[in-house]
């Protein structure tokens, strides 16, 4: 039988004491927000989390009993304002409207918090009012364990913590882009590059890997890892001129590929840009394509051949993942994929001879 993992052994397994440990995982203060991730970090890979009738497995919430409990109560949704991830957003925005309208066709309420630090996230919060949490986008691991310590069922949307399993909600990114490439090379395309950084988000990565895959299964040179551009939002300066530079160097060598592969469409629209004011023609010289069909890829001065990620479908999705988890929570977690088609634009041509 496996030895049960203590606070003690998390302690001696860092270098601390027992008691910065406790605190770590109690989310009070006094510890530094470095030794807070260490701590946390070490306890889920030692298995402190999983283990029966752990720290931060509470008894399980309460289940709906009917209208009554369903009108006093709200789900929170928590969605940290980093990387643009705020209801201004075309892209986060829309997934929160699809939470909103299914939530009031289930005649609950919705509290939206945008805080980022555990410390004073869990201050506002009262579990006693709340079914359960939705979290929206990339949130911090210190944020997710305040959640299962306090007990609260959670589904993540486009995220997920290897440490903190949880049910979550992703657009079928691998598929997609898969599909996508395969649509480049039907129009005839052989060289390639995917714009953006896969170390930025789980769905980078996933997009990436359907980038690779699709050129394996054509016989096409496939990337390695650091041959993708990192760039992760184009909208730093410094990324705009880095990609400047690259693409004046290819234009001059007569090396650009013939199609760039965006990780999503404010990465496509700046790349964009960018070729355009270098005096290159989308898609005469270079085909390129986004993915998220945000309202702006159509606007463009050339619109964007791109993916749609139906948004509004994710919000739902996380909804109905949520009351189910909170009627069956034994049950496994589950991994939902959501479909998304490939929107054709004028941003793909026949490669350049």
């Amino acid at each position: 039988m496996a030895k049960k993992v203590t606070m003690q052994k998390i302690a001696d397994h860092l270098g601390v004491s027992k008691f910065v440990v406790s605190k770590a995982l109690s989310g009070k203060e006094g510890v530094n927000e470095t030794t807070r991730e260490r701590v946390i970090e070490a306890a889920s890979q030692l298995g402190y989390f999983t283990q029966k009738n752990a720290y931060g497995q509470n008894p399980l919430r309460r289940a709906l009993t009917g209208e009554h409990d369903r009108n006093k109560q709200s789900v929170l949704v928590l969605m940290p304002n980093i990387r643009s991830q705020t209801q201004d957003s075309l892209y986060w925005g829309k997934i929160v409207d699809g939470i909103a309208l299914a939530l009031d066709q289930e005649g609950l309420g919705m509290v939206i918090i945008s805080e980022h630090r555990a410390d004073h996230f869990v201050n506002v919060l009262n579990p006693d009012g709340l079914l359960g949490l939705i979290g929206v986008g990339q949130i911090s691991t210190a944020q997710l364990l305040e959640v299962r310590r306090i007990g609260l069922p959670m589904v993540m949307i486009d995220h997920e913590d290897a440490l903190i399993p949880s049910d979550t909600v992703f657009a079928n990114n691998i598929d997609s882009l898969a599909r996508l490439v395969n649509h480049l090379i039907g129009t005839g395309h052989t060289s390639f590059r995917f714009v953006g950084n896969i170390r930025y988000s789980r769905s980078f990565r996933d997009r990436w890997i359907g980038f690779r895959s699709a050129l394996e299964e054509n016989g096409l040179k496939a990337p390695v890892i650091g041959d993708e551009l990192l760039m992760e939002g184009m909208v730093d300066e410094v990324l705009r001129e880095q990609f400047r530079l690259w693409a004046a160097e290819g234009k001059e060598s007569g090396t650009l590929p013939t199609a760039l592969v965006c990780a999503n469409d404010l990465i496509a629209l700046t790349v964009s840009e960018v070729l355009r004011e270098a005096g290159l023609n989308i898609p005469g010289d270079v085909s390129v394509t986004g993915f998220d069909n945000i309202e702006d890829s159509l606007r463009g001065v050339t619109p964007l051949t791109t993916v749609h990620v139906p948004k509004e479908a994710m919000g739902r999705a996380a909804v109905q993942k949520l009351l189910s988890r909170i009627q069956n929570p034994a049950a496994p977690l589950e991994k939902i994929l959501i479909a998304a088609d490939i929107v054709h634009r004028d941003s793909v041509g026949k490669p350049r001879a």
